[in-house]
């Protein structure tokens, strides 16, 4: 069984790349009838991958969904769009300031073709001011809204991580949408939702501003692992290992056992929380030689024996082996994906003890557009387009 709470909500997606397609997903796997609608012949361009439509990317953020081939430029493509905004709950689009305009889908023209619908619009800085017009990308997002700063180590400064920017946007446009659709049962009016990866980032970045706002205190990258007393080290077989042991003294003092040195909270960097955060290299310096001396798989059975908070540092193939993972039923499979059998992580929310236990394999480009056409006839079957389901 899948709960599938938004069942009786419909979702026009005119998303590219990952912010739009994700809030789109995400609206997906609590039960929306999401209809993604794509340029004709090449679709998405997150679809490319080795000649093909079908890319690892691509799959991430477009499971749940049906595909229809619609160029608004056209007058008869626009005229169908139309047609599925008279029925349409939300449109979702992520095109820079200026595009929606330049192709009719901006959200005064269909509001006014359908007053109840919500028109969520992502962009990069904005719908107004300098940055307006400037290209943002996931690195770029997090950058200008200084969360970058706290992943970069600054001895060896790379850019880390998962597009961080891009699928946090897309959370809180589905929360903004979610909020709409849920006034809109009280008023029965649409809304115009906006956000942008500047702004989403920014409030993912609140700890930052926070401390900024509140005691003018700039925070770094090593700031949140101070405080929180976060360590990693590496074992004896070469495997990582990752404590997190905030302030009970409880946790030290379990530690302190676990390393088989009880006399170590006696230091001078050990004896208090305020000397553990000052001396923070100190303590990693004493820990590390000890961690190496044994398995990874010896120190998390002392350690989770002893309730001192840890974990591996696991790959994704050690997750999904996980038995934590196996029993909460985390991976998800369609058999009948188009290119074979379509595996991936479910969403990981619950309803009354039902979770999501199916998916649908992301379609390729064009699947939905012959039933579509048909639901809305009479209306002129799809025109043979070379690259649709490629």
């Amino acid at each position: 069984m899948t709960a599938r709470p938004l069942q009786n909500v419909t979702v026009l997606e005119m998303g590219t790349f990952i912010t739009g397609p994700a809030a789109g997903m995400l609206l997906a796997d609590l039960g929306a009838n999401v209809i993604k609608i794509e340029q004709p012949g090449t679709g998405d361009p997150f679809r490319s991958f080795k000649g093909g439509l079908y890319s690892p990317h691509f799959q991430t953020y477009n499971r749940n969904k049906r595909s229809v081939t619609i160029d608004p430029k056209q007058p008869d493509d626009l005229a169908l769009l139309d047609r599925l905004v008279e029925s349409a709950d939300v449109f979702i689009q992520n095109f820079r300031p200026g595009v929606a305009d330049r192709l009719n889908v901006d959200a005064p023209r269909l509001q006014a073709i359908n007053p109840r619908l919500i028109y969520a619009s992502i962009s990069g800085f904005g719908a107004e001011g300098p940055d307006r017009d400037r290209p943002a990308f996931d690195t770029v997002a997090q950058a200008a809204s200084g969360f970058l700063r706290l992943l970069v180590n600054p001895e060896h400064p790379r850019v880390v991580g998962p597009a961080i920017a891009d699928a946090m946007t897309g959370f809180y446009t589905a929360l903004g949408i979610l909020a709409a659709l849920n006034e809109r049962n009280a008023t029965g009016k649409g809304r115009l939702v906006e956000t942008s990866m500047f702004e989403a980032m920014c409030h993912f970045n609140l700890d930052d501003f926070t401390h900024l706002l509140s005691v003018d205190e700039v925070m770094g990258p090593y700031s949140r692992p101070h405080v929180s007393q976060s360590y990693v080290f590496e074992c004896a077989d070469g495997k990582w290992l990752a404590l997190h042991m905030s302030s009970p003294p409880k946790f030290w003092e379990n530690l302190a056992t676990a390393v088989g040195r009880p006399d170590m909270l006696g230091l001078p960097a050990f004896e208090s929380r305020e000397a553990r955060i000052a001396h923070y290299e100190d303590v990693v310096a004493f820990l590390a030689p000890i961690f190496a001396t044994r398995d990874r798989a010896h120190w998390t059975a002392e350690l989770t024996r002893l309730e001192v908070p840890n974990s591996e540092v696991r790959t994704s193939a050690e997750v999904l082996e996980s038995d934590q993972a196996k029993v909460l039923g985390l991976e998800v499979r369609d058999p009948n994906g188009p290119h074979g059998e379509f595996r991936t992580i479910r969403s990981p929310l619950s309803f009354d003890g039902e979770r999501m236990t199916e998916v649908t394999a992301p379609p390729v480009l064009g699947a939905d557009d012959e039933e579509l056409r048909a639901s809305l006839a009479p209306w002129p079957t799809a025109p043979a387009r070379a690259g649709a389901g490629a």
